[in-house]
């Protein structure tokens, strides 16, 4: 068996610099928010953003502290899809309120299968109106639930269509997450689009390798210069941990040994 090539340590300082760092568990509390915040700012550089539960935004924007370049994301019609577009646009407006600065939302996907195009167009207008041009909007497509090729390509096309900054892969609430063929359909709708759109893999990527294979994917299309964190973003928690490791940092260095601050 061929050995498997050793991933650079500048390739892995990018990898980290495009880390949504995620805890949407069940049972997150406020201790754990404290450590992800901690955890965001690394002695390699900063996570692009926290990714967190709405109830959790005023704490982490605290925790991080005003100076902090990391971004907070927010989930909403998170994880079923299926909450009304009142309900959505009511929870984005509390999310802006309090301090988020993108919103991580669910497409309504069900209803895609369905075949109800138009009211997935619409909807999702909608919830691009709700969210200023200053703040990002990603929308999840949940790729392993529409299963089909045609149908991640209509869901892409429709995000891309109606505004969406990035399109994201899925929640990681549902058996099949990211995969290096949903990923395929979505960039190659990014490539088609006519403006700037980003990419985000999120559910299932723990390991550098895991990582490896979707910055590959964006490279063949756009090229090393594309990858930055205004294009590009793994949700992910434990891939920060594998990052580290290989570098051989410990956790618990302070972000001030960077020499940056």
């Amino acid at each position: 068996m061929r050995e498997q090539k050793r991933i650079s340590d500048s390739r892995i300082r990018t990898m980290v610099s495009l880390i949504d760092l995620t805890n949407l568990s069940d049972n997150c509390d406020s201790a754990a928010i404290e450590t992800l915040c901690r955890q965001a700012r690394t002695p390699v550089a900063d996570v692009a953003a926290v990714c967190i539960w709405p109830t959790f935004i005023s704490e982490a924007k605290n925790n991080l502290g005003l100076s902090s370049a990391v971004k907070i994301a927010t989930v909403v019609n998170f994880p079923t899809g299926n909450e009304s577009l009142r309900s959505v646009c009511a929870a984005i407006d509390e999310a802006l309120n309090d301090g988020a600065d993108e919103i991580d939302y669910v497409m309504p996907y069900r209803e895609l299968i369905n075949g109800n195009v138009l009211q997935v167009a619409s909807a999702l207008k909608t919830v691009r109106n709700q969210v200023p041009d200053n703040k990002k909007l990603k929308t999840i497509l949940e790729t392993g639930k529409l299963g089909s090729d045609e149908l991640i390509r209509t869901a892409a096309t429709i995000a891309i269509d109606q505004g969406a900054d990035f399109i994201k892969t899925s929640t990681g609430k549902v058996p099949i997450n990211a995969t290096e063929e949903s990923a395929r359909v979505m960039l190659d709708a990014i490539l088609n689009a006519k403006r700037k759109v980003g990419f985000k893999a999120a559910g299932g990527i723990r390991t550098l390798a895991d990582a490896d294979v979707y910055l590959r994917l964006a490279e063949e299309r756009f090229g090393q210069h594309w990858i930055d964190s205004a294009r590009f973003r793994f949700g992910a928690s434990g891939l920060l941990q594998d990052a580290l490791s290989n570098l051989e940092l410990e956790a618990s260095q302070s972000p001030e040994d960077r020499g940056d601050y």
